[in-house]
């Protein structure tokens, strides 16, 4: 917002010669004058704070997302041990974001690497930054580590979920946030002067900071785990293990993309800007909802075209597969959200589900095996949706959200050369070195420590019933009585179509 200041030295002449005490009223009205002006200010400060705490709830509203989605796609008897791992993963990460974790990304001044001030928040907030803004960039860091926690579901010691969600949010994820978003970072497109390729990298909300960093992390986890006991059979045959519930699953990816709102548009910041010299109609609240269309288009895109083509591949609609479609083109687009047409959005989903798909595909012949499919959602289709910024990013909305900058590159398609698309092919290739280094070091490290997988009994009874004390769901037959055990830790054979006589809920639930 443009300073508004009054002098009463330049005011006092405008005054006629005949009235009394100009200078006197020049200073009162200059005092009116900056009161109001200041006022004005502070609801300046307020409204983008406000806005920015809204969207800090959305996107940890996804949380509660991220839990029912890989609640509903476990099996019943081990969704008490993947619901506690969410929760830790917004407890842990907290502490150890606010510990280390956001000194690292946004400590500045710093260096191009990492940053080294505001541990514990000390001598924090700044004019340049408020509680809201680490509450928000927290939010992040809990998006990230709760992808992660979906690739290694049941299988995985409690133990470890601690260690790497302490070490993804407190290290590795803000080093990644650091490079991209803070304006001290090597390849950030808000860097002073010297930016990669005379751009920056251009990853607006996250599909290569978030998606990418959570979904390899994942990747490496399930690869070191190895799958599930009974995945693919003994000819190397994939077997289809279900998760109980679709019906968690839909709310899961409902909760998602409300929560995105948050997510993709709240990167944004503050909402009071106007473009230009104001006055007009259009400003930084329609960058915010061209943003939200993007969005929305991408994901809805992504969800039909994985609806069709699911149904052309295996013959039937399947509501969980478009479930996923519509979060991989919500991965994707949140790279170039604020920077794209709406048209581009649509063409962004499209193929998003296409990666989708085909990473699975991958993913099934290496016999490798993601409980969620984040890795293949949230590693491939984030580092497709920094791809596609670098193509369609287009001029007036680059130089709209990156101002400053006159001449920067963007989108390949769109007439801006190359140079956008190198430095976007930079992020993956160092995020995914980044991660892959870190994470990947890790998980095997656990794997030598015997950390990381249960044994083979603990992984056929249920990691609810030998690691959390009981089942999520208490079952009873007509007579009150417990079912029996066998029943409850899910080892009936998944050939036998009839359910006993006296269990009043579906096999599917179990």
């Amino acid at each position: 917002m443009a300073s508004l200041s009054c002098s009463a030295s330049d005011l006092a002449p405008l005054f006629s010669s005949k009235t009394a005490n100009a200078t006197a009223v020049a200073n009162y009205l200059c005092t009116r004058f900056d009161t109001i002006a200041n006022k004005l200010s502070d609801t300046t400060y307020a409204i983008d704070n406000t806005y920015l705490l809204f969207s800090a709830y959305l996107v940890f509203a996804m949380q509660l997302g991220f839990a029912m989605l890989c609640a509903g796609s476990v099996r019943a008897k081990n969704t008490m041990n993947i619901m506690l791992t969410n929760v830790l993963d917004a407890a842990v990460g907290g502490l150890s974001y606010y510990l280390f974790g956001f000194a690292f990304a946004f400590g500045s001044p710093s260096n191009g690497f990492i940053g080294h001030h505001f541990f514990g928040l000390t001598h924090y907030p700044k004019p340049t930054g408020d509680y809201s803004f680490f509450l928000y960039q927290w939010a992040f860091a809990m998006a990230a580590a709760g992808v992660t926690s979906g690739s290694i579901a049941e299988r995985t010691q409690f133990v470890a979920y601690l260690i790497y969600s302490s070490f993804l949010t407190g290290f590795v994820y803000p080093i990644v946030s650091h490079w991209f978003w803070s304006s001290d970072g090597w390849a950030s497109p808000t860097r002073i002067g010297d930016l990669l390729f005379g751009s920056g990298v251009i990853d607006f909300a996250g599909s290569g900071v978030v998606h990418m960093v959570g979904g390899i992390a994942g990747l490496w986890g399930a690869f070191i785990e190895g799958p599930r006991i009974g995945r693919f059979d003994q000819e190397g045959r994939s077997v289809v293990l279900r998760g109980h519930s679709a019906s968690l699953v839909v709310l899961g990816s409902f909760l998602l993309w409300f929560g995105w709102y948050g997510f993709n548009p709240g990167s944004f910041l503050a909402i009071a800007k106007s473009y230009g010299d104001g006055g007009s109609y259009y400003g930084q609240w329609s960058a915010i909802g061209r943003t939200a269309v993007t969005t929305t288009l991408a994901g809805s895109t992504a969800a039909l075209t994985t609806l069709f083509s699911k149904r052309f591949l295996v013959g039937h609609w399947n509501v969980l597969d478009v479930c996923n479609g519509l979060l991989a083109g919500f991965a994707a687009i949140t790279s170039g959200c604020s920077v794209v047409e709406p048209w581009a959005a649509i063409i962004c989903g499209f193929v998003a589900s296409w990666v989708l798909i085909g990473c699975n595909k991958l993913a099934e012949k290496l016999k490798y095996d993601d409980p969620l499919e984040a890795a293949q959602l949230h590693g491939g289709c984030g580092a497709w949706g920094v791809l596609f910024t670098g193509l369609f990013a287009t001029m007036s909305y680059v130089n709209e959200v990156y101002p400053g900058q006159p001449g920067r590159p963007y989108g390949l398609f769109m007439g801006g050369g190359g140079k956008l698309l190198a430095a976007q092919i930079v992020q993956i290739l160092v995020v995914s070195g980044w991660v892959t280094a870190t994470m990947g070091s890790l998980f095997y490290l656990l794997k030598k420590m015997e950390l990381l997988r249960v044994s083979r009994d603990d992984e056929l009874a249920g990691m609810d019933m030998t690691r959390h004390g009981g089942f999520a769901y208490a079952y009873h037959d007509e007579d009150g009585q417990p079912i029996k055990h066998a029943y409850m830790m899910g080892t009936i054979e998944p050939n036998i179509k009839t359910p006993p006589a006296n269990l009043s809920l579906p096999l599917a639930d179990v």
